[in-house]
Formats: structure tokens, C-alpha cells, sequence
């Protein structure tokens, strides 16, 4: 499906690095933002013209936090904005419940999700080729219609991404565990230097920079995200407490003194239950090998 004309709501870094790859095919691209100094960077940046559409657009993106989602097409359909929409929220299904019961057209619309970003923000942060050869994945409704869905197939050709259909509620449960609460555990850790010894920060090695890196994002932003798929989150992060409390144990049997601590039987235990997790994150990073070399999640 060739797009010719486009429109993007939001400037951040993921608004803005879709609008820099549309401008790179010469389709002719409209900005919008709330953020005037947001707006004129994008804009500065070549990454489209800081104005309203003169008609009604191919396609438009809302590049807007999860809870915006709804009230944004709401709005943008209501004032003829585009023939088609799509959004880039990183959850899916509480968009996708409001905009069944609150937008004029939804059959125009697709959830969508490119699954790329950075730990910087805003338009300055973003590139053109962020969504190269990286899922992006789609959440066609019942409503929605066969042009829209092919107008958003048609955005990720141009972005370089790759097509995933999937179900709302998959999405949310698949990005709990691979991005949501990730970050939360980085933000967890990084905070636990505000805290500790005060030379520690000044030892920190390439691991705690790597646990810590996505922790710099956009407090505001991640407190929606985060909102929006709060109970899928909460499950994930369940799962981990149970077995953190079980490594705990095993950390604190392990350093009792001898003979004024557990038998060798229970320190055994212990310590086969710190070499089985080890060892299956072993497993799960190779989960992740194979998965980024045919593309998969970031």
C-alpha cells in the first residue's frame, strides 16, 4: 500500500524516528505536538512540516502515551484528520478497549507497536533506521478494515520493520516480561545507589551499566506504560518475588558461620538453588541469541 502523505501526533523519540524514515521515501509528512519546542526540533531535524495537513492524510500515527491513546483519535477522527490510523503505544489491549467504546470510526484504526527504542528520549534521540529489521507488531480489531490495516503494513515497509500480527492481550502479557517489568528492575537497582556505600557507584563495571542503561527513560512516559499494563506487570513481577525469596533463603544458609548455621544437607540445597537460576539464565540469554538473530524483541 503507498503511502504519500502522513501524519505524526507526538514528536518523541519514536514519533519523530518514523517521521524521519516516512521523509526519507519522500512521502510528505505533518507534525503535531503539544510541545512547541519538541514540534520545532522534529521539524529542524527534516522530519516533517510543523503545520496541519491541507486535507485529509494516507495514514495518520499517534505517537502518544498508552492512556492518550483513545482520547487523541477520538479527537484527530472527529476533525477528519486522516483516512486511516494507527498508534505506536507499547500497550495495546486498554487502548483497544477505549477506542471500541469511545472513538466516531474504529474501524479505521490498528494498534500498532514497534518493538525498538533507546534509553534516550525526545527528538533529538531519534534515527531513522531505529526500526530496521526489528518486529513491529499490529493488533487488527474486528472492526478494522482491510485499507487500514494494509496502510499500516505499508508504514513499516517504510520504516524497515518487520509485520507481527498478534491479539492485544498477547502483546501486553509478551512486553510485561520482555520490556515493562525489566524496567522496572533497572530502575529498582539504580536506585539502590542512591542508597549504598558511597564509594560504590565509583566501582560500577560494564554489568551494573548494562542492568541499569534503560533506567534513564522518561519517568512520565514509563509511569503510563507501566499503568496501562499494570496487572500483566504485577504478574511477572509475582513470579519473580516468589523465586527471589527462595534465593534469599538460600543466601543467608549459605553465609551462616560453621557450624552455627544449616546442616550440609540444607547448605547443599542452597547452593544448587544459586547454580540452578544461574544456570538457567544461562539458558534464557541463549532464548535471546536466537531470537535477536532472526529479528526478535529488543
Amino acid at each position: 500500500m503507498t503511502i504519500r502523505t502522513l501524519a505524526v501526533v507526538g514528536t518523541g523519540l519514536i514519533g519523530t524516528s518514523v517521521a524521519l524514515a516516512a521523509s526519507r521515501h519522500r512521502v510528505t509528512v505533518y507534525l503535531s505536538d503539544r510541545d512547541e519546542t519538541a514540534l520545532r526540533a522534529a521539524a529542524a531535524r527534516g522530519a516533517g512540516r510543523p503545520e496541519p495537513p491541507p486535507h485529509p492524510v494516507d495514514l495518520a500515527v499517534l505517537a502518544v502515551p498508552p492512556s492518550q491513546i483513545a482520547p487523541v483519535l477520538a479527537q484527530e477522527q472527529a476533525r477528519g484528520l486522516a483516512r486511516s490510523y494507527t498508534d505506536v503505544a507499547s500497550v495495546k489491549a486498554r487502548p483497544e478497549r477505549e477506542i471500541l467504546a469511545t472513538a466516531p470510526d474504529p474501524s479505521s484504526y490498528v494498534g500498532g507497536h514497534p518493538m525498538a527504542g533507546r534509553e534516550r528520549s525526545g527528538p533529538l534521540a531519534a534515527r531513522a533506521e531505529l526500526f530496521r529489521d526489528r518486529p513491529w507488531v499490529l493488533t487488527p480489531t474486528r472492526f478494522t478494515t482491510k485499507l487500514a490495516f494494509d496502510r499500516a503494513v505499508g508504514l513499516i515497509a517504510l520504516c524497515g520493520g518487520v509485520p507481527r500480527v498478534m491479539r492485544a492481550r498477547a502483546h501486553d502479557d509478551a512486553v510485561a516480561l520482555t520490556s515493562h517489568a525489566p524496567h522496572l528492575l533497572a530502575s529498582l537497582m539504580a536506585a539502590r545507589l542512591r542508597d549504598g556505600p558511597v564509594p560504590a557507584a565509583r566501582l560500577a563495571g560494564q554489568g551494573l551499566r548494562d542492568v541499569t542503561r534503560i533506567a534513564r527513560g522518561d519517568s512520565r512516559l514509563w509511569g503510563d506504560i507501566v499503568e496501562s499494563n499494570a496487572g500483566a506487570v504485577a504478574d511477572v513481577l509475582t513470579r519473580l518475588q516468589e523465586e527471589l525469596a527462595g534465593v534469599v533463603a538460600a543466601l543467608y544458609d549459605l553465609a551462616a558461620p560453621d557450624g552455627d548455621g544449616p546442616g550440609p544437607e540444607t547448605r547443599g540445597k542452597s547452593r544448587h538453588t544459586l547454580v540452578d537460576l544461574l544456570e538457567r539464565g544461562i539458558a534464557g540469554v541463549g532464548e535471546l541469541s536466537e531470537d535477536r538473530a532472526d529479528g526478535g524483541e529488543r
